[in-house]
């Protein structure tokens, strides 16, 4: 039942309290997690993309990210992700001073695709933790050198240090769903015999010297978060138990927050989701003949599906919040305020949230005025569907703007012929009879 607006009180709330991260006070709990928009063309900051962050902000949330920002060119799977560089500082303000103005904070995803970018876009043989074919983009990575291991580093900080003078209150490393980082402490893509692989120790050396290198570059004061697997979803991969302890090699590094999620993008994409696997909308979106034969004859059997539940990844982070003593957020299945208060009480620092703000972007305004008490989503997924083709939006609002603007349309004219028939009998009255 929705609560009365009007006896609701919101200060009553944990969720919609200001909260203190790593040096910076948010005015409520609740972050737009990482969402791929599919707005930057060119790898460039555009308008849509300004308005659909200043949208969130406007709507209520805490902190908004802006997803996903590449490192470097190379990390880019699509051409329409933006990856650091000083010639979209300027576009880069611009979106910061317009989340600031409606009152949120504004953080940046930092990442590199490693062995699942695309060749295509960075135009070259991706790399990553070891040799590996990647079915995701039907391509074969080399495997990374001490050298570029240095070098994607050095990019890190780069982009940290850039995205700070571009206003972001925040960075958040992208250190999960099988990008590079995730690469190397997943046994499943890293397989070298150099202290880069083998044993825990050397497959988070890495990750960890990425997290400990930004922070000495932020200092203390400024928000690190990291995104990391609790596990990848696939045999061979990252399990719990290791993620644990990774999630205290990350504190003793330097990270700020942790937020715990799951999946592996180029493997299990919709573990990290759960719900529909929307298989003809991605047909639908993909440009390449070959990609669109493949998906439309093997894509219920390449892309597995995950039962949806509400907060399905509690338990797992619950595990890695009691093993470290720095801030954790929750992802993963957040629908209504009952789950956001429940998270926050047993010890969650904030709650992200993904879907439920692509339905609706006034999600968070409108829970804390009482106005609704939970997410209409019903995770059919096809805005991940959609999102590398028209950008990320929620298809099943859009289809029910159209349904109502087509029967107000149908209405018109059936009105505009009603009256018009009712004044041609006026007119003439004999024509009526005849």
């Amino acid at each position: 039942m929705v609560p009365d607006p009007m006896t609701y009180n919101h200060n009553n709330s944990p969720v919609f309290s200001p909260f203190a991260l790593d040096g910076m006070t948010l005015r409520n709990r609740t972050i737009r997690s990482g969402c791929f928009e599919g707005m930057s063309q060119e790898g460039t900051v555009t308008e849509r993309l300004i308005d659909h962050h200043r949208r969130l902000a406007a709507g209520g949330i805490g902190m908004t990210t802006v997803s996903y920002c590449s490192v470097s060119e190379d990390g880019r799977a699509f051409g329409h992700e933006l990856w650091m560089r000083t010639e979209i500082l300027p576009g880069l303000r611009r979106l910061t001073d317009a989340v600031h103005a409606e009152g949120a904070a504004v953080s940046i995803q930092l990442g590199h695709c490693g062995f699942f970018a695309s060749p295509s876009v960075i135009d070259r043989r991706p790399f990553g933790a070891s040799p590996k074919f990647c079915l995701f983009r039907l391509s074969y990575c080399d495997e990374m050198s001490e050298e570029d291991i240095e070098k994607k580093t050095d990019d890190f900080v780069r982009a940290a240090r850039l995205a700070r003078q571009a206003g972001f209150d925040a960075v958040e490393i992208h250190a999960g769903h099988g990008y590079l980082l995730s690469q190397f402490l997943s046994p499943w893509t890293n397989r070298r015999g150099d202290r880069y692989g083998g044993s825990l120790e050397n497959r988070v050396r890495f990750p960890a010297e990425v997290v400990r290198r930004v922070r000495a570059e932020m200092g203390g004061g400024y928000p690190i978060l990291v995104k990391m697997n609790q596990c990848d979803g696939m045999r061979g991969g990252l399990e719990l138990d290791e993620s644990i302890e990774v999630a205290r090699s990350f504190e003793a590094a330097g990270a700020g927050a942790l937020v715990p999620s799951c999946g592996f993008t180029a493997k299990t994409p919709f573990h990290m989701l759960r719900g529909g696997v929307p298989v003809r909308e991605m047909v639908r979106a993909q440009s390449s003949f070959f990609y669109r034969l493949g998906l439309s004859l093997f894509g219920r059997t390449m892309v597995q599906r995950y039962p949806f539940e509400p907060l399905f990844l509690l338990e797992g982070a619950r595990r890695i919040r009691d093993a470290v003593s720095i801030p954790v957020g929750y992802i993963g299945g957040v629908l209504s305020r009952t789950d956001m208060e429940t998270l926050v009480d047993e010890g969650f620092a904030f709650v992200q949230l993904g879907r439920a703000t692509i339905r609706d972007p006034d999600f968070v305004r409108r829970l804390e005025h009482g106005e609704l008490d939970r997410s209409d989503c019903d995770q059919c997924n096809r805005c991940i569907a959609t999102m590398s083709v028209e950008g990320v939006r929620c298809v099943t609002a859009d289809l029910a703007t159209t349904d109502r603007a087509l029967s107000q349309r149908g209405t018109r004219l059936i009105r505009r012929r009603l009256v018009g028939e009712y004044h041609s009998s006026v007119a003439n009255p004999k024509e009526d009879h005849e």
